[in-house]
């Protein structure tokens, strides 16, 4: 987009917000929106599928889709009406839409609309992060193995990725993780609960290293899957933010939520922060459809509807801890939408011969051994699952 479109539609705003009663109903990232510098993003649909390392792949009789960590239960009965009725509307900008989700979000947290900054998914949102804060080098800090978007943005934005790896519980090692922390380091980023081991870290010690360490860095808290864990809001390192300390918290409505597909996602920081990252960013507008806000606003903090989810996960989950101890297997415990357990057999074959079977999931390389990362399905999914995995254990 160049500078003098990026004028023309921030001025065709202004004129139609005026109209519809004023500059005051714009959401905050209306209100920043300025020219910024395109940014490449190294994606296309097929790149995707073959991070995923399965979807060219995909045979036409899948029983279980169980390699994306995706909500099979679907967004709540409130969100598909939203998403229905939003359909009417259609033909319109959804310029109303986004600053009730905001003041919703904002008002739940407990924050001011200057530390809130939305985008399609938070895939948009971690870009800017890598582009805003690694774009002049230096090197981000992660636990290894963990959810590798990020990092390996950073990378390609001219950072070094400095990789810790997790203790014997598979968790992150903090403690190494800040030893690790160099003059250089412009980012440190932890995942908690982590992907893929579905494990989580102490929400003292974590609370009590952020504190710490953003005092000489950044901590980017990746909390995509925190909604499965029963104290979610004592977790959330969201109250680290509001005490003024340099955090950024992302959260997404891809999980829980159900509605990966409409991509919708958000980030939480100091507001210098969310300014410095804005101009690298898709966060107006423009960047999210009707149907997702509205989905998003008819789900957020829907209880119910959550803790249904949760307990239908759980009843899933366990069938497979028992599929597994019953084939003589063992697992990490997860305190997400997936689980970790290690093969007994080459990971690639074992993945391939699932797929064969009408099953898709991960294969992964941890501690030079295989292991398989599998999302957890719906009951159906996960007996086929069982039916397939005893052919081969």
């Amino acid at each position: 987009m160049s500078t003098t479109n990026s004028m023309n539609r921030r001025d065709w705003l202004k004129t139609t917000a005026l109209f519809t009663g004023g500059l005051t109903m714009l959401p905050p990232a209306l209100n920043r929106l300025q020219a910024a510098p395109a940014i490449p993003v190294a994606s296309n649909s097929t790149a995707y599928a073959n991070d995923l390392a399965i979807g060219p792949k995909l045979p036409a009789n899948l029983k279980a889709r169980l390699f994306a960590n995706e909500n099979p239960f679907g967004p709540s009965p409130n969100a598909k009406k939203a998403i229905m009725d939003s359909m009417l509307t259609s033909y319109q900008y959804p310029i109303r839409l986004m600053p009730e989700l905001e003041e919703k979000i904002c008002a739940y947290e407990g924050i001011t609309p200057d530390m809130l900054m939305m985008s399609s998914g938070s895939s948009p949102l971690l870009l800017g992060t890598a582009v805003s804060l690694c774009r002049d080098g230096g090197n981000i800090v992660t636990a290894d193995p963990t959810y590798d978007d990020l990092p390996n943005r950073c990378e390609k934005v001219n950072a070094k990725w400095i990789k810790v790896p997790l203790t014997k519980e598979y968790t992150h090692d903090l403690d190494a993780i800040e030893k690790a922390i160099t003059p250089e380091t412009k980012l440190v980023y932890i995942c908690n609960p982590n992907n893929p081991t579905g494990t989580i870290v102490d929400k003292d010690k974590l609370k009590a290293f952020c504190e710490r360490v953003s005092q000489k860095v950044t901590v980017f808290v990746d909390e995509a899957y925190i909604d499965y864990l029963p104290d979610a809001a004592a977790t959330t390192l969201i109250s680290s933010v509001k005490k003024g300390q340099n955090i950024i918290v992302a959260r997404t409505f891809s999980k829980v939520y159900g509605l990966a597909g409409l991509r919708l996602g958000y980030i939480v920081a100091q507001p210098a922060t969310i300014a410095k990252l804005q101009p690298h960013t898709s966060c107006s507008w423009a960047a999210l459809s009707a149907p997702a806000i509205s989905g998003a606003l008819a789900s957020y903090q829907d209880q119910a509807y959550m803790q249904e989810i949760v307990k239908k996960t759980t009843e899933s989950k366990q069938f497979l801890y028992d599929t597994l101890k019953a084939e003589g297997y063992s697992y990490i415990p997860s305190y997400t939408n997936f689980v970790m357990f290690p093969l007994k057999m080459d990971g690639q074959r074992f993945a391939e011969e699932m797929l064969k079977r009408g099953v898709g999931l991960r294969n992964w390389k941890m501690n030079n051994q295989d292991w398989c990362r599998i999302s957890i399905g719906r009951m159906d999914e996960m007996q086929a699952f069982a039916a397939a995995f005893k052919e081969l254990s």
